[in-house]
């Protein structure tokens, strides 16, 4: 895997800048940039309410993944991580209980997000799909309203942990199962720091490009298109029996219609002239929409995409029965 960078990077790593992952946003929705800066700095931390112990923090949490990141690829190039926050929880100190909202100075408010998910690029492992350049992406979710925080310190704490690839024309985020840790439940930092480990050792790079490499090789027709994205829509309403034996994509109807308009529209990944569009192109439409989806559900959905899109190559290939498709 080749190491590619634009000449504006280039120049920032003559002069010794520090390159910061996705200078795109990788999700989108309601979230806002931040850093591990003003986290660590600016943010109060939740505690346990029976305890007053405090969680493990969001900085902890980045700072952690990327001491271990840093560890495993010693000799590759590591960005600084890209961060976005959603959910802001707002209060006051105590001294300032009776002040109107307006009046409040800034030392005299706090605030921390309710969730959290952050990517760690590291662009000197790289790959090439279809004219896209792919860099391997650690990141992580942490959402406090997965928390019970009315118990005591030791009671599980839920972070999601994944490792794929970053697609750089458009920063979608390609992950899978094998590098995703969906509900990860830990006691202590040290239990988080080994798991995450563990999953980035497990992870196989090689075999993942070759999953996504395969989808170039398949077309779907306009018809088919147009019959996958109406049998999407139609899932919700179908009956339960039927329902529990099909995996559906978890989209919503909303992304699904923003996938209808790129099909048509977006520079990189639409139809070709004859209206076919190859499953690469379809699964990167898909990964794109997945953008606007909520923290707690971006990388469920990311995962999902994978999956489906997985599954109507098998479809595809092996003539067999694929609701959506047949």
């Amino acid at each position: 895997m080749e190491t590619v960078f634009n000449e504006q990077e280039l120049a920032l790593l003559e002069e010794g800048t520090v390159l910061i992952s996705s200078d795109k946003p990788f999700i989108q929705a309601n979230t806002i940039e931040s850093s591990v800066e003003e986290i660590r700095h600016k943010h109060v931390i939740p505690v346990f309410i029976k305890d007053n112990e405090p969680v493990i923090s969001q900085s902890d949490f980045i700072e952690s993944t990327m001491g271990i990141v840093s560890g495993l690829f010693q000799r590759e190039t590591i960005l600084k991580p890209s961060v976005r926050l959603s959910h802001p929880i707002k209060g006051r100190i105590p001294e300032a209980k009776d002040k109107p909202a307006s009046a409040l100075q800034e030392h005299e408010k706090t605030l921390y997000y309710e969730r959290m998910a952050f990517v760690i690029e590291i662009p000197s492992i790289q790959d090439t799909i279809a004219g896209n350049t792919l860099s391997l992406t650690i990141g992580g979710i942490k959402a406090y309203n997965l928390d019970n925080l009315y118990s005591r310190k030791g009671a599980d704490e839920h972070f999601k942990v994944f490792i794929g690839f970053q697609n750089k024309v458009c920063t979608n985020m390609c992950v899978w199962t094998d590098g995703y840790l969906s509900d990860l439940k830990v006691k202590n930092i040290a239990q988080l720091k080994a798991s995450i480990q563990t999953m980035i050792e497990g992870y196989n790079a090689s075999q993942h490009l070759q999953e996504l490499k395969s989808f170039t090789g398949y077309d779907l027709s306009e018809q088919q298109f147009a019959q996958l994205i109406g049998r999407c829509r139609m899932y919700n309403f179908l009956p339960a029996n039927l329902r529990n034996e099909i995996d559906p994509l978890l989209l919503s109807d909303t992304q699904l219609g923003a996938v209808v308009k790129d099909y048509y529209r977006d520079d990189c990944f639409c139809r070709n002239e004859a209206g076919n569009i190859n499953l690469w192109r379809l699964y990167n439409l898909f990964t794109g929409a997945n953008k606007t989806s909520y923290i707690d559900t971006f990388v469920d959905r990311s995962v999902n995409a994978f999956q489906f899109v997985d599954q109507l190559k098998h479809g595809l290939d092996n003539r067999s029965s694929n609701w959506f498709l047949n």
